[in-house]
């Protein structure tokens, strides 16, 4: 096709697409198949922010802050890429994650005067809420890479650009640290444009893990170092990331999260050996901090334990209590067919003496299944478990051979995925050793495994055993909530004394439970610890429940939710009273009600 042919589609593709926009700006329907949903979807999000679309009207929001890791490393990376498209008019630009312009390398004079005047410049927020549909904020706020052309731009002064954003994530956190963007006339735009976007946005994300790794990486080693090996609550944080167990998120409440990282920055910062602090947080629970550094170039940070003081620590981890009339398993309440089945197919696995791999999510309850099972058919066997994830020296290793060899009742090796080639093949060949003796007459042994964990390691050792069952997730037997939320209650509190109310029980139907039961136990926790007698209501559960889970939360991104969610509970589901209260404009609190996909309380 020649280039003129070419040009004269793409004038007509424009000027459909400028009628379309037109049309969606004065409420009406938009052609289909006309705007690409990329940018509809913008229009429309822009369209609820009311950003006005005949002018651009932007406040100075700061100086740009140019000491920072992200502009120290991504400078040098723009300045080779201006240079190699020297006498090209395309502007390279550098924002923050708000989208607030740091830097913009020249292109050509007329190009930079345009963009000086829709204020495409330092200290200027293109964010979409206040800019709509553009390079910079639509990339930001869908989190991938994107391009916007002419008029697909929400606001008409822009329709004469071609730019493409794509944003740059840190290479150990993935928080979002700012965005990458091209600029050129809606002319000159070409498609590989949005590619060299990208290997721009690789190579800044690249340089960001040589110049700050180190310190990063082995913060994050310690941490979980000490989730593994010192369990309870753990929190790790340094000047930029911020580490929390899920112990500590669904214990502590999102203001004593606060108020604990805010004692435990100072810890930290303050002393080389800070040693115990005891704190006292909003609730009204105190806690000891064992703190324990972890320094870096220009950094200060470590690992905390966190023991509250004065109250017991309970877990679920077998759901052991009384026998009722839903429990198939001792200990074990659940009546949904697929809970059932799996529970069947354990217990029939233990009668034909096979030894058993258990897998499912974590927090499914596969130790507690395994243990009443044995409870069940052998109620005076010894129960052993034997957890990989403490596989760190050749004590270990002997510890199971020598069940293996010598034990009797059960055996459970947890976590296997876990184990490294040489161990697993050393734990086949005590098996293979054991299995040669007759050793399943009076050794039942089984092994767990997290799904979504596999390793390649473990074909050998996965001969062993006969039968793999899956438990399956909350989820997929939520029904069973009926069963489990008043069978946990009467664990927690005085057997009768609190119950849960059908609002509050449709709450907790209505989430999709990535912890699983564990998580429920760790709620219902959470819940008598602010309400002991009575019937628990909507207003008394966490925030978590007030959301139904598209996917897992970073910590930073839990307190905010949780945050959210209890203004909304303060002002009645009011979101302009909530924003306010919180120091976050309305278009904000909107956006992050739709993102973590928050049920507002009705009054």
């Amino acid at each position: 096709m020649s280039r003129s042919v070419a040009d004269r589609l793409s004038l007509v593709n424009g000027d459909r697409l400028a009628v379309n926009r037109e049309r969606f700006l004065t409420a009406e329907p938009v052609e289909p198949n006309q705007v690409r949903d990329t940018i509809l979807a913008s229009w429309w999000r822009s369209r609820s922010w009311k950003v006005a679309a005949d002018r651009i009207n932007l406040s100075y929001v700061r100086d740009p802050d140019l000491d920072t890791p992200l502009t120290r490393t991504a400078m040098p990376v723009l300045r080779q890429l201006r240079e190699s498209l020297e006498g090209q008019p395309i502007s390279v630009i550098l924002t923050d994650a708000n989208g607030v312009v740091l830097t913009r390398l020249a292109a050509d004079h007329d190009l930079d005067r345009h963009l000086d005047s829709v204020k495409l410049a330092p200290g200027f927020s293109y964010a979409e809420e206040f800019v709509g549909t553009n390079g910079i904020g639509t990339a930001l706020e869908i989190g991938r890479p994107a391009h916007v052309f002419g008029h697909e731009h929400y606001a008409e002064k822009l329709e004469d650009l071609a730019c493409a954003g794509v944003p740059i994530h840190h290479p150990i956190s993935g928080k979002t640290v700012g965005a990458v963007d091209l600029t050129c006339w809606r002319r000159d735009a070409d498609p590989l444009l949005i590619a060299l976007a990208r290997t721009t946005a690789d190579q800044i994300t690249k340089a960001l893990f040589a110049a700050g790794s180190a310190p990063e990486l082995e913060l994050l080693q310690e941490y979980l170092r000490a989730c593994r090996h010192a369990g309870g609550m753990v929190v790790a944080l340094n000047n930029d990331m911020v580490m929390m167990n899920e112990h500590a998120r669904q214990t502590l409440d999102p203001g004593d999260q606060v108020v604990l990282l805010g004692h435990a920055a100072d810890a930290l910062a303050g002393r080389d050996d800070p040693g115990t602090v005891v704190i006292e947080m909003p609730s009204g629970t105190r806690a000891r901090l064992l703190c324990r550094p972890v320094r870096g170039p220009g950094r200060q940070g470590g690992v905390v334990q966190v023991k509250l003081i004065d109250q017991a620590e309970t877990r679920a981890a077998d759901f052991h209590t009384q026998p009722s009339s839903r429990m198939f398993l001792p200990g074990l309440v659940g009546s949904g067919a697929l809970w059932l089945r799996a529970c069947h197919q354990v217990d029939a696995a233990y009668q034909a003496g096979e030894w058993l791999a258990l897998a499912g999510e974590q927090g499914v309850g596969k130790l507690a299944v395994l243990r009443a099972t044995l409870q069940r058919r052998n109620p005076a066997g010894v129960f052993r478990v034997l957890d990989a994830a403490d596989a760190t020296d050749h004590s270990w290793q002997a510890d199971v051979r020598k069940e293996l060899l010598e034990g009797d009742g059960g055996l459970v090796i947890r976590h296997v995925e876990q184990l490294n080639a040489r161990r697993t093949h050393a734990i086949a060949a005590a098996m293979q050793e054991a299995q040669a003796l007759d050793r399943q007459r009076a050794l039942w042994v089984a092994v767990t495994l997290t799904e979504g964990r596999d390793s390649v390691h473990l074909t050998r050792l996965m001969r062993f055993f006969p039968r793999t069952v899956a438990l399956p997730p909350l989820r997929h037997h939520i029904e069973d909530l009926h069963d489990l939320v008043p069978f946990f209650l009467g664990k927690l509190s005085q057997p009768g004394r609190l119950t849960c109310s059908l609002t509050a029980m449709q709450l907790l139907l209505r989430s999709t439970w990535p912890g699983n039961t564990e998580q429920l136990w760790q709620v219902l926790r959470r819940v008598v610890q602010q309400r002991r007698v009575g019937v628990i209501q909507p207003a008394d559960l966490p925030p978590e429940c007030w959301t139904v889970s598209r996917r897992l939360l970073s910590p930073l991104e839990s307190m905010e939710r949780d945050a959210i969610v209890e203004a909304l509970l303060d002002s009645a589901g009011n979101k302009l009273k909530a924003a306010k209260s919180l120091g976050m404009s309305r278009a904000t609190i909107y956006r992050k009600v739709r993102e973590y996909g928050i049920l507002t309380p009705r009054s």
